[in-house]
């Protein structure tokens, strides 16, 4: 399946003519994308299903999460990108999502800003990220790391960071803190898209682990 491409940096000797820097019509691709590329996802439902490995309720509960994010994620595309690479942004935080949605929510987690999860918006400036999660059976939480070199995943429109000098990195019964996402540099109009990664930790190992993305419309 052919991702839709931009034209950020387009070579004109390499194919660029073919690909659009109309925003509206690149708009219009990444919806169409969003719904194909759900098939897929739902797919990987299928095969969960087929091996047994999640129940019927867990099986509704996720396509129903799929189904709200295409709906979402294209209503966010029609309306909020005003250039190709929030464009980018938006669908990247869809397909990201419907992955996590895909692979469930075996413990708690929650990611919230001024007590709205998943799509939300903010003015510029020290945005609150507010992260709650809590483990089964007894087990801990800790903020986890997205990959290797970095602890969260973040693509943006405009310039943001997360103060990363203050944050717990201890297990804890219930995970509840407050990070701090420096958007002082971000103007109106801007998208930001953010993972937050929680473990599930058993006997000081990671038993389990899990991501929530957030996408921020800049006001």
């Amino acid at each position: 399946m052919a991702m839709p491409m931009n034209n950020d940096e387009v070579n004109p000797d390499d194919g660029g003519a073919e690909r659009t820097t109309n925003v509206t019509d690149y708009k219009r691709t990444c919806i169409d994308f969003i719904e194909d590329i759900s098939g897929s996802y739902l797919e990987w439902i299928d095969y969960y299903s087929d091996k047994n490995q999640i129940d019927k309720d867990e099986d509704k509960k996720r396509r129903n999460e799929i189904t709200g994010i295409v709906k979402k994620t294209n209503t966010w595309l029609a309306k909020v990108p005003t250039s190709i690479k929030a464009v980018d942004v938006v669908m990247n935080d869809g397909i990201q999502k419907m992955a996590e949605a895909t692979a469930g929510k075996p413990f708690q987690i929650g990611v919230f800003i001024n007590k709205i999860s998943e799509y939300t918006m903010a003015k510029p400036g020290i945005i609150d990220v507010h992260v709650k999660a809590s483990g089964r059976d007894g087990r801990k939480t800790k903020l986890g790391s997205h990959s290797q070199d970095e602890r969260f995943r973040i693509e943006t429109t405009g310039k943001v960071f997360f103060d990363e000098e203050n944050i717990p990195k201890n297990e804890l019964d219930v995970l509840d803190i407050h990070l701090k996402l420096n958007a002082k540099k971000c103007v109106q109009r801007d998208v930001i898209s953010f993972t937050v990664v929680i473990s599930e930790m058993k006997d000081g190992n990671e038993y389990e682990r899990r991501g929530l993305s957030t996408i921020i419309h800049i006001v």
